[in-house]
């Protein structure tokens, strides 16, 4: 039976470009760079995703946006093989800094894409060694040339998920799917009057569809982050607010790269109301907790049991996104997760087959807050982070920028409707088939990831250690 109730993914991703020195900035009514126009309070070609934002009443920062000369390229020619090469690098990477993440105690829940799509836009301004390890951190294996293209074209297709009325959010009987939104919007805030290179606004302007909104981060830093945090609560539909506390955006701040992904779905197959009661879960280290259990019935799924796990998908309406859950054997969870790799990732995903299954999963709510400035130095990057080694002369043409931190926080609940979930990241930069059905009760540490199945993109991924904390 389809499910009509409503659930949520809000995602929202941020970098911010600040200085360790203060620049020098030109003197008002200085023009812009040579390529770019500023014009006051219009939403820059490209950019239809991120509409104009007003500033709030205590925000007087400047709304300006200098417009890069070329539209966003809405036809990217992507042939398969890059496409599946990005998706691979973005799986690898989410085994990976799960297995750094993992070392935290208890529940865990982060986004890989968002976090390696901002990272994207900031790479796109890293040269020579730096540019190096990002790529080997981030797994972005294509030459840089073809990367940014094909991540234009995958935010594309995940955003046509979307559109009212597309084919790709039909049930199978062909009914629209009002229950399925998925929208992905870039923005791009710079330091008024800031030398920004043409080139490096172009690649973002034709690839990401973000112009350059200035603010005067140098002049009034605090009606800056408050313009900034209006910009991020209009995308996450106030899931996400005061996303900069006061004193994170200074008169040091020279750009934030900000991405925010929006998703709204039903699960396929409703878990009933009626059937949820309270249960037991048994912790990893031999205590147990009761939470509410949802119980499925007989549904149509897809399911696996494999070397040490059992594993369930579970689609949401238009079955283009999809939750699975990972139930390790009883007593080796930590042997699982220790041996999670790209390519145990990839072996879950293609393993799966369709069957009936009757699955109790409990009801749960996780919010995870991240610093991964030293987990992603330590992952292959650490010039980035090194305000002597850096090299960002791809955004102003001076090795005068480098990442000064990187913060992730997300969030996600799962009931009988749906799920509903958010994340933001902030980097800142500085200067210089069965005949019975199979029965799946996950009540003890499992694992789950959200992903779009025709890509291949990992959304979410995270873990349930105590679904009553």
């Amino acid at each position: 039976m389809t499910a009509r109730n409503p659930g949520w993914f809000s995602l929202l991703l941020v970098l911010v470009i600040m200085s360790c020195t203060i620049m020098p900035i030109a003197t008002p009514g200085a023009k812009a760079p040579p390529g770019v126009t500023t014009t006051p309070g219009v939403t820059p070609t490209g950019a239809s995703a991120t509409p104009a934002v007003k500033a709030t009443p205590s925000a007087n920062a400047s709304q300006d946006v200098a417009v890069s000369r070329l539209a966003r390229i809405a036809n990217p020619q992507v042939v398969k093989s890059e496409q599946d090469d990005l998706s691979a690098g973005n799986r690898a990477f989410s085994a990976d800094i799960y297995q750094k993440l993992r070392a935290q105690d208890g529940n865990l829940i982060f986004s890989p894409y968002s976090i390696s799509l901002a990272l994207a836009m900031t790479y796109g301004g890293a040269q020579a060694e730096t540019a190096r390890q990002m790529a080997g951190a981030m797994h972005f294996s294509l030459p840089v040339e073809r990367l940014h293209p094909a991540f234009n074209a995958l935010d594309l297709y995940l955003e046509s998920l979307g559109n009212p009325g597309s084919d790709k959010q039909k049930t199978p009987s062909g009914e629209s799917g009002q229950d399925f939104q998925l929208s992905i919007a870039n923005s791009i805030w710079g330091q008024k009057d800031f030398g920004f290179l043409p080139a490096y606004l172009d690649l973002l302007a034709q690839n990401y569809g973000a112009g350059l909104r200035l603010v005067d981060f140098a002049g009034a830093p605090e009606p800056s982050r408050q313009v900034i945090n209006a910009w991020v609560s209009q995308q996450t539909k106030d899931r996400i607010k005061d996303l900069f506390p006061q004193g994170t955006i200074d008169e040091n701040t020279r750009l934030a790269l900000v991405n925010a992904i929006y998703f709204k779905a039903s699960w396929l197959n409703a878990f009933y109301d009626t059937n949820t009661s309270d249960g037991i879960f048994n912790l990893k280290d031999g205590g147990q907790v009761k939470v509410p259990m949802m119980v499925s019935g007989s549904a149509a799924s897809s399911y696996e049991q494999g070397d040490g796990f059992q594993a369930v998908e579970l689609p949401y309406l238009g079955e283009t996104t999809r939750m699975v859950v990972v139930l390790p054997d009883e007593g080796q969870f930590d042997a699982f997760e220790a041996g999670l790799t790209a390519e145990k990732l990839d072996q879950i995903l293609n393993g799966l087959s369709g069957t009936e299954i009757e699955l109790t999963l409990p009801k749960f709510k996780i919010e995870s807050s991240f610093n991964l400035s030293e987990t992603l130095a330590g992952m292959g990057m650490p010039d980035a982070f090194d305000s002597s080694k850096a090299d960002f002369s791809g955004m102003d043409g001076q090795r005068d920028l480098f990442i000064s931190q990187v913060v992730h926080k997300a969030y996600v609940s799962v009931d009988e409707k749906g799920t509903e979930a958010a994340a933001a990241t902030g980097v800142a930069v500085g200067a210089t088939a069965i005949q019975n059905p199979a029965v799946l009760i996950v009540n003890r540490p499992f694992l789950f990831f959200i992903y779009e199945q025709k890509s291949g993109t990992i959304l979410f991924a995270g873990r349930v250690m105590d679904p009553a904390k």
